[in-house]
């Protein structure tokens, strides 16, 4: 409450949703339509040569706008530490059921189906090679368009990775103690793990996995009760509200929310809990990693609620190309870290550059 309050007294009487809007209109934008529903994304071309296209995918409860930091840094490298030869084409989508992509009337949009109709829009945009990026539902969506492997791709960051052996997950699922043998940082992430499902730190997703409609009652009929909602999600937990730290600031909170209100997304972007029964992307089906050949790139965040260690990484991705622990950055990386997230990417695809 001591958060929320002044956030919504600010919300009502100062934040202007304007210059977001202004921004993203500032944007080349798009909206094309696959298998039947609105795909919106953001399209930026790097004024490089031999630029590396790559897909970005954010997850609940982000949006597009977290990735707008990162744009013109890897788009234009060579205006923030980098080289020409750094360069992306960069293309954002808003995932279905989020903000201003069309809403899902039936079931099976997993991150599966996304994975797919991500597939198809790079075909549409005429991309022969290219890379895919995801952070929370962003990494089931990336790791899905891998074991899909589609013409063109050639290989992946995450930067939320969905792996825990599979013996470790029902060990979880069960509500067990941590088994003998963990390393260090094993144990950490096995520990943490524990500590939010005890102190209810995922209850959001077991509510919107089982009765995403039930609750979305309360998150269409409220802006506060939004607000509420997707402020408690552990990704925003060290963020100040307070106007004090630009990199984390309330407007771009109220952005992100004012976003999900005024598309009125609450109850459709849930619904990718429900395709996966409240179970967390780590815990729901760690075993299809192995199905994964093409190369896999990930970048640890010290302030993310989940940690994966280096050695339960590489038993999920056979051709693990980069593991990379940084120093500073939390859930919302690209938001959060829009510099490092960048030169993370660079660093990670790097190698595969010689392929276009």
């Amino acid at each position: 409450m001591a958060k929320l309050q002044p956030l919504m007294h600010y919300w009502g009487t100062a934040y202007d949703w304007r210059k977001i809007e202004a921004r993203m209109n500032g944007l080349p934008q798009f909206i094309t339509a696959i298998d039947g529903i609105d795909i919106h994304f953001i399209h930026v071309r790097s004024r490089h040569p031999n630029a590396l296209p790559v897909i970005i995918t954010h997850g609940w409860p982000g949006s597009v706008f977290e990735q707008l930091k990162v744009i013109n840094p890897l788009t234009d490298p060579t205006a923030h530490g980098g080289r020409p030869e750094d360069a992306f084409d960069v293309v954002i989508p808003s995932m279905p059921g989020y903000g201003f992509s069309g809403k899902p009337l039936d079931t099976g949009w997993g991150p599966e189906h996304t994975a797919r109709i991500w597939a198809e829009l790079m075909k549409r945009l005429g991309y022969t090679h290219y890379v895919a990026q995801g952070g929370d539902w962003g990494s089931p969506v990336s790791s899905a368009m891998a074991r899909l492997a589609p013409a063109g791709l050639l290989g992946i960051h995450i930067n939320l990775p969905a792996i825990v052996p599979p013996e470790i997950a029902a060990i979880l699922a069960a509500g067990g103690s941590a088994p003998a043998g963990l390393s260090e940082k094993e144990r950490t992430a096995f520990d943490a793990f524990s500590a939010a499902a005890r102190m209810g730190n995922r209850s959001y997703a077991v509510m919107m996995g089982t009765r995403p409609q039930t609750i979305g009652y309360g998150l269409t009929d409220s802006p506060v009760g939004l607000a509420a909602w997707m402020l408690g999600h552990p990704g925003f937990s060290h963020w100040n509200y307070d106007g004090t730290d630009p990199e984390k600031s309330r407007d771009e909170v109220l952005d992100d929310i004012t976003l999900y209100w005024l598309t009125n997304s609450a109850v459709s972007s849930a619904r990718l809990y429900w395709e996966y029964s409240g179970r967390s992307p780590a815990l729901a089906a760690p075993e299809k990693t192995a199905e994964i050949s093409l190369p896999v790139a990930i970048t640890v965040f010290p302030g993310e609620s989940y940690q994966a260690p280096e050695t339960w990484a590489r038993r999920a991705y056979r051709n693990l190309t980069y593991f990379h622990e940084v120093d500073k950055g939390g859930h919302f990386a690209a938001w959060e870290q829009p510099e490092l997230f960048s030169a993370e990417l660079r660093a990670a695809f790097k190698p595969l550059r010689p392929a276009i």
